[in-house]
């Protein structure tokens, strides 16, 4: 018997397992059947008043709210916000199909840049995947369309997230991720953005854009 055998042997016998016994079927139960943890009562509402707490929550995290009536609504929406903040009209975004439905032409000069954003870039455009009504939080999953480059770089986020997207708490947004993606082929990344970047760590001083994006502005599609 190896000596890496005697250790397995001892750990096995400390735990009451035979030395033949493997623990696979085990764990894989316990993953398979995990007990659900306590879920707050706060977002727990109905569709209405749900979204309604979520743009409540992302206000007191220093995000901007809009709400439209339909997706193609959006590019007005977002051309709207560039001229309210006197930003160039030029936005980067990836290819998410959903954004790509929506119809940016019909925006006289606004310039819309597909890829991965750069340093240069001043306004960034998402699509969530979920939202969070009782934190404001946005869920964006990374992806060939989805490059998580336009969520730190640009100095605005310009986040969209459909009405109905939007969950009562994170437990169902990742629920929500597993039944999407299933297992093996889930995102490497899920980014929970909540308000824009910021830091209070330099004499306790509150800094925005510190770590990424200073402004976060979030377009909820009621129709989407």
């Amino acid at each position: 018997m190896s000596g890496r055998e005697a250790i397995l042997g001892k750990v096995r016998s400390s735990l009451g397992a035979a030395s033949g016994d493997s623990r696979t079927a085990k764990v894989a139960k316990r993953l398979k059947d995990a007990p659900s943890g306590i879920i707050p009562l706060r977002g727990q509402k109905a569709d209405k008043e749900r979204i309604a707490l979520f743009c409540e929550m992302a206000h007191k995290v220093s995000a901007t709210v809009e709400r439209v009536k339909a997706p193609a609504d959006v590019p007005k929406a977002v051309a709207a916000y560039l001229r309210a903040k006197n930003l160039p009209a030029a936005v980067r975004m990836g290819a998410d199909e959903r954004l790509g439905a929506m119809p940016w032409k019909k925006v006289k000069a606004l310039e819309v840049k597909p890829g991965p954003a750069d340093p240069d870039d001043q306004v960034g455009v998402s699509h969530a995947i979920a939202g969070i009504a009782e934190t404001g939080t946005v869920a964006l999953h990374s992806g060939a369309e989805n490059p998580t480059t336009v969520n730190f770089l640009p100095e605005h986020h310009i986040v969209v997230v459909n009405a109905k997207d939007i969950a009562g708490d994170l437990e169902t947004v990742f629920s929500g991720l597993r039944r999407k993606f299933g297992k093996g082929t889930m995102p490497r990344t899920l980014n929970l953005i909540t308000g824009p970047s910021r830091s209070g760590d330099i004499e306790q001083t509150l800094l925005l854009g510190a770590h990424g994006p200073r402004a976060l502005h979030l377009v909820v599609v009621d129709g989407g």
